[in-house]
C-alpha cells in the first residue's frame, strides 16, 4: 500500500521537483508569465457583472483541499473597490467546509464563469468571513439577505484561456446527455440517505426545488 488513503501503483514514473516538470513542458511564454495583475481593471469589472457562478478554492490549515460552487443571479459579486470583493453566502446544506477553511487558512482561488464562454475569470487572494457590514442590504435576493458573506482582498487577477472548454465541449449542447447517469433523487438515496424513500426524495428535488433556494 501506498500512503494513507492510496493505493500503490505499478510501473509509474513520479515527477519529484519544479525542474523536472519544467524540463518534461517546458517554459509558459512572456505573455502567460506576465499577465498576472493585482487591481481589478474595468473588463474585470464588467465580467463580474455578467457572471452567475464561480467556483472557490480552499484549504484548511492542513493543506487539505476543498472546491464549492457559487452561484446567484449575474453580478452577485459585490465589487467594493479594485482590490476587494464581496461574496455573500446563501442558503446550504450547512456543512460549511471552505467557510471553516477559511478561518484557519485565508487564502481563497476563484474562478468567474460565463455561461457560453470558455475564457474564465481567475481572481486569487485571502478572505474573512463577515456577519454584517452595511452592504449587506445590497446582497439581498428574493427576500434572503445573507447572514454570512466573505470578504475577499484581491491578490491577483488574470483571465483563462478557453482550451480546456473546447477540448470539452462544455458549451455545447450536442454533448450534453443528463440523463445518462440516474437522477439526483437516486443518487442521494443510494449513497447518501439509504433510509429515505425514493418517492420523498424525488418529491424533494422535483419541480419545485428552485423554489426553495432562497428559503
Amino acid at each position: 500500500m501506498g500512503t494513507a488513503g492510496t493505493t500503490e501503483v505499478t510501473g509509474v514514473v513520479e515527477v519529484a521537483s519544479e525542474a523536472e516538470l519544467r524540463e518534461l513542458i517546458g517554459e509558459p511564454s512572456s505573455h502567460a508569465a506576465n499577465k498576472t495583475r493585482h487591481r481589478l481593471h474595468d473588463l474585470d469589472r464588467r465580467w463580474l457583472a455578467r457572471s452567475p457562478f464561480c467556483v472557490m478554492a480552499t484549504a484548511d490549515a492542513q493543506g487539505r483541499c476543498d472546491v464549492s460552487p457559487k452561484g446567484d443571479p449575474a453580478g452577485f459579486t459585490h465589487v467594493l473597490d479594485d482590490t476587494t470583493l464581496v461574496i455573500p453566502d446563501r442558503p446550504g446544506n450547512k456543512r460549511l467546509d471552505g467557510m471553516v477553511n477559511i478561518l484557519g487558512n485565508p487564502q481563497v482561488g476563484l474562478n468567474y464563469f460565463l455561461p457560453g464562454r470558455g475564457d474564465t475569470l481567475r481572481i486569487n487572494g485571502r478572505a474573512r468571513l463577515l456577519r454584517d457590514a452595511p452592504f449587506f442590504d445590497e446582497l439581498t435576493v428574493k427576500g434572503n439577505r445573507p447572514r454570512l458573506a466573505l470578504l475577499v482582498a484581491v491578490e491577483e487577477v488574470f483571465y483563462h484561456c478557453s482550451k480546456a472548454f473546447l477540448r470539452s465541449e462544455l458549451w455545447n449542447p450536442e454533448t450534453w446527455q443528463p440523463d445518462a447517469l440516474p437522477s439526483r433523487a437516486r443518487i442521494v438515496k443510494g449513497v447518501e440517505a439509504q433510509d429515505r424513500a425514493l418517492e420523498e426524495l424525488e418529491q424533494h428535488y422535483g419541480p419545485g426545488y428552485a423554489e426553495k433556494l432562497y428559503g
